[in-house]
């Protein structure tokens, strides 16, 4: 038997921890950390190593499947493909590029390959309609920071080796492992912080395991918005605002100040639960802190303000003298560059276009995944009459996954490319088999900005694809291709013309970008120089400081606090009055063993007997009748789910915590079908009212819902 052992690294969330894959006679036999990798230094968790379930699962795709009645038969590739080329053909003949759409999960954000061929194929057919995780996710961070910074793409990081004071908001990083940033042993850094004597303060309505690890500010679901403005407002009151920092860096100051001024925390408690004296007590030492870092995330207590929250949060940052300075919030740079690029050829977009439903404005050239539904069944010139879905399981993460199910039936063509028949592709006429991350080369183009410690690192594929699998860009490049275009070049162009590898392109830009060799004119980065460092390269201790001048679009350079849009979402606080048939508020919550709807076909991550249930503090549990263990039925205003209850202190009263991704109903992973619970997501709605204006966030946490007994 032929055993050998590569260095590769994680690509299931932000922290890229390292492992080491052992391959016997071609196939992956384990998964384990690695201990040279300059970062994890041999941390993984426990869903990095139970990759080896997915690699080798039987409930694979390992073949093209086309829809065949009820259920599906293989197929060739070339059957698949001439059918798909075709029918996506005469769509684009008869209604244009606009009546083609795509979802792209999650998952897909951590292949450089697969996003980039992605928009050439959106390029090449002429559509607008890409729908991204990040409505569900992100978008709201990016849009907040178009405001603040003129740059979609430009995230602060909180600098954690060096600051003295953490304010978590809505983030439970022991879990996450990091959100939006990508810091590896992140558990280390976080106690690190209290070691040298400073503080980690963690705002959530549940005490997370991160929360119990530190200090916990218990918070009402949804009064996160109140309670930044609190901090501002004492901060301003008392004169504590650092007015050097906030001259030389920033403008519409004084506008800022008069939405705080608003909002003292003796008027905000009853929205926040978080008392006066508490919230003023944490705005002094937050100002008074040598170094600090505000860092917050669309976690479980950010509601229907996404946006605003997070300008709010780095509004805090720079007003307490805390961004762009060691031990704050500071900038991260890739060293491909990608930052300029963007903003320099407009690659990063906002408001580009609008959706024809909802006139919602794009977002990195996206638009609100919950609005795919209504637009396939809104008639009208640009309704979408084919879909594809790749990495994603958007019946199971957007609002209203019933309302999808049903649009997607009347779809003229739909094609998933994934690992498995989930819950989305189950209803496609075609399943088409992508390769895992193990199968294929890849640096972390997205993270690259992000890392606390700066770091690239290129890895090859472990193993070879199983069955029939090929690399996402392959089956993209060949859709459209039979589709009669070219990828990247719009209209109608034959598709014979040859581009680079995405590997050529990858060389090509870490050569010419700001730490690269320059083709042999200064000592830098190439893929070859990467090849040699399997484990990949620390490129500074530090992150740069001192940069915001170049890190600012904005014509004046000055970080900009007085927006119009953030000043007119400030003052529709409050509008929607609480309907006392909904008493309760319902929060998500990241599990260890779960990442998002995708990994709970993994014996390893299931054994234990794990179950989805809905967390109930027991005061609200007697009040309303509800037992431990038991079913309990939670009603909201669009919908109704059923799981057990399980009491627990962890969350506040009037709080109700459920993770999402639960609930798999069809599809042909069987481990997942087992595993029961229900789609959480049926409790929101899809409606445009409902989402949030500035970024279409959906509104997945806050929703006001009530609970009672199950019905026998």
């Amino acid at each position: 038997m032929a055993t050998e052992e590569r260095a590769t690294y994680c690509r299931i969330c932000e922290p890229l921890c390292g492992l080491v894959a052992t391959v016997e006679d071609g196939r992956l036999a384990r998964l384990r950390p690695d201990g040279e990798h300059p970062l994890s230094r041999g941390f993984a968790c426990p869903k990095g190593i139970a990759m080896a379930d997915v690699q080798n699962d039987p409930d694979r795709v390992l073949r093209p499947l086309r829809r065949h009645g009820t259920d599906f038969e293989p197929v060739s590739w070339d059957e698949a493909l001439d059918d798909i080329g075709r029918r996506l053909r005469r769509i684009l003949r008869d209604h244009g590029g606009p009546s083609v759409g795509w979802y792209f999960g999650n998952p897909g954000a951590f292949s450089y390959s697969h996003a980039l061929w992605l928009q050439g194929f959106m390029t090449a057919i002429g559509s607008p309609n890409l729908f991204t995780a990040g409505s569900q996710d992100i978008n709201s961070r990016f849009v907040a920071s178009r405001l603040l910074y003129g740059s979609l793409t430009r995230v602060p990081i909180p600098d954690l080796a060096r600051t003295e004071f953490l304010l978590v908001v809505g983030a439970n990083p022991l879990v996450s492992h990091g959100s939006a940033v990508s810091a590896p042993r992140i558990r280390d850094q976080l106690r690190a912080i209290v070691r040298r004597g400073g503080r980690v303060v963690v705002v959530d309505p549940r005490r997370s395991e991160t929360a119990r690890a530190f200090e916990h500010l218990p918070v009402r679901p949804d009064g996160d918005a109140w309670l930044l403005l609190s901090l501002l407002h004492v901060i301003f009151e008392e004169g504590r605002e650092d007015a050097a920092t906030l001259q030389s860096q920033a403008r519409g100051v004084e506008a800022l100040r008069a939405m705080a001024a608003a909002h003292p925390p003796e008027k905000t408690e009853d929205r926040t639960g978080v008392p006066a004296d508490t919230v003023r007590t944490l705005a002094r030492d937050l100002a008074a802190a040598s170094s600090a870092a505000v860092y917050g995330r669309t976690g479980s207590c950010l509601g229907r303000h996404g946006t605003l929250v997070n300008f709010l949060l780095d509004a805090l940052n720079v007003v307490t003298g805390n961004l762009d300075r060691p031990g704050g919030a500071v900038f991260g740079s890739s060293p491909l560059g990608l930052e300029r690029l963007a903003d320099r050829f407009g690659l990063a977009s906002y408001g580009r276009r609008r959706s024809r439903v909802g006139g919602f404005p794009d977002v990195l050239g996206s638009f609100p995944a919950a609005l795919m539904a209504k637009e396939i069944t809104t008639p009208g010139r640009g309704r979408l009459r084919a879909m594809f879905v790749s990495a994603g399981n958007p019946v199971m993460s957007v609002p209203d996954g019933g309302e999808l199910t049903a649009a997607l039936s009347r779809l003229d063509l739909f094609v998933a490319i994934d690992l498995y028949v989930n819950d989305t592709s189950r209803l496609a006429d075609y399943v088409l088999p992508a390769t895992t991350f193990l199968e294929r080369e890849d640096v972390p183009v997205a993270s690259l900005g992000l890392f606390t410690t700066p770091f690239v690192q290129f890895t090859e594929a472990v193993v070879a694809p199983y069955g029939e699998a090929r690399q996402e860009w392959q089956i993209i490049d060949a859709i459209v291709r039979r589709a009669g275009r070219l990828p990247f070049v719009p209209g109608r162009r034959l598709g014979r013309l040859p581009l680079p590898a995405p590997e050529r392109l990858l060389d090509l830009a870490l050569r010419l970008g700001p730490r690269g060799d320059l083709f042999g004119l200064r000592h830098g980065l190439s893929l070859r120089a990467l090849r040699r460092r399997p484990h990949g390269v620390i490129l500074a201790e530090h992150v740069r400081t001192g940069v915001l001048r170049t890190v600012v679009r904005h014509r004046d350079r000055r970080v900009r606090l007085d927006p119009p849009e953030i000043l007119a979402e400030a003052a529709r606080l409050g509008e929607r009055a609480d309907d006392p048939a909904y008493p309760l508020r319902l929060i998500g919550l990241r599990e260890l063993r779960s990442q998002n709807s995708w990994m709970h076909n993994s014996a390893t991550l299931m054994r234990g007997g794990r179950t989805h249930t809905a967390r109930v503090h027991p005061a609200d549990a007697a009040e309303h009748g509800v037992e431990d263990g038991r079913p309990c039925r939670i009603t909201s205003p669009y919908g109704a789910i059923e799981l057990p209850a399980e009491l627990t202190a962890e969350v506040t009263r009037g709080t109700v915590a459920v993770p999402h991704g639960w609930g798999h109903h069809g599809g042909g992973w069987r481990t997942a079908n087992r595993a029961g619970g229900a789609n959480v997501n049926l409790l929101t709605s899809s409606d445009p009212d409902q989402l949030e204006t500035l970024a279409g966030m959906a509104h997945l946490n806050g929703v006001p819902i009530r609970i009672e007994p199950a019905a026998g």
